[in-house]
């Protein structure tokens, strides 16, 4: 069988090994994580077949965390990160400089951003045919490192977003739909479905079993 044709959710949203240029967001909520989601598309632009490259920016977890669960899915982030597919920038070490407080938090997602484009500018020159992903998990946490400012953070995923436009890049984030208490970080949800191509929601079951899932549910 071959395991690198799409399956039937990339082929619904336009997404896969060798397609680039998608914007995916997957809206989760506290009852049901969204972060098998992500866990499958690292796998499936990791693939062997393919020479596609990933930018993960990791608001969320540590390295060991996605190196243990994709491990478990037969996919050595290591290995891939050796070989320069897989690019691990780990925002849980962000340090912003002993400034005034807006500076501060300009240059910590000015200089991230331009970490993501340097990569994206390396791997887009070299020879060969690949697609580049940038992924995030996840968005909401980006109002830690901008310390609160919607702006900033809008600013940031914008200038993301530009990437796609410049370089074909895909975009695939992680967001928890149901932890906004303020108007202005709600702007922060509403934005990125703008910017979406694609909508992907983690919802609890209507039962809350997981049977449900399997198929055991029995008929009346």
């Amino acid at each position: 069988m071959d395991n690198s044709r799409a399956n039937l959710l990339e082929e619904a949203i336009g997404i896969g090994i060798g397609k680039g240029g998608r914007v995916v967001v997957v809206e989760d909520c506290v009852e049901t994580s969204g972060a098998f989601v992500l866990h499958h598309f690292l796998k499936r632009f990791l693939h062997p077949d393919s020479s596609d490259v990933v930018i993960f920016i990791a608001f969320a977890h540590p390295f060991s965390h996605y190196e243990r669960i994709l491990r478990k899915m037969g996919c050595n982030l290591t290995v891939h990160r050796k070989n320069h597919r897989f690019v691990f920038l780990d925002m849980l070490t962000l340090e912003c400089p002993e400034r005034n407080g807006r500076e501060a938090r300009e240059d910590g997602l000015l200089a991230l951003y331009g970490e993501i484009e340097k990569a994206v500018e390396i791997y887009s020159s070299l020879e060969g045919s690949r697609t580049i992903t940038i992924m995030i998990d996840d968005i909401s946490l980006i109002e830690v490192a901008a310390n609160g400012s919607s702006n900033h953070m809008l600013d940031f995923l914008h200038y993301c977003y530009t990437l796609k436009a410049k370089y074909g890049c895909s975009f695939v984030t992680l967001n928890h739909e149901d932890i906004y208490s303020s108007a202005n970080t709600l702007q922060l949800i509403l934005q990125t479905e703008y910017l979406a191509d694609v909508i992907i929601k983690a919802e609890p079951l209507a039962t809350g079993l997981a049977s449900d899932v399997h198929g055991q549910g029995q008929g009346k």
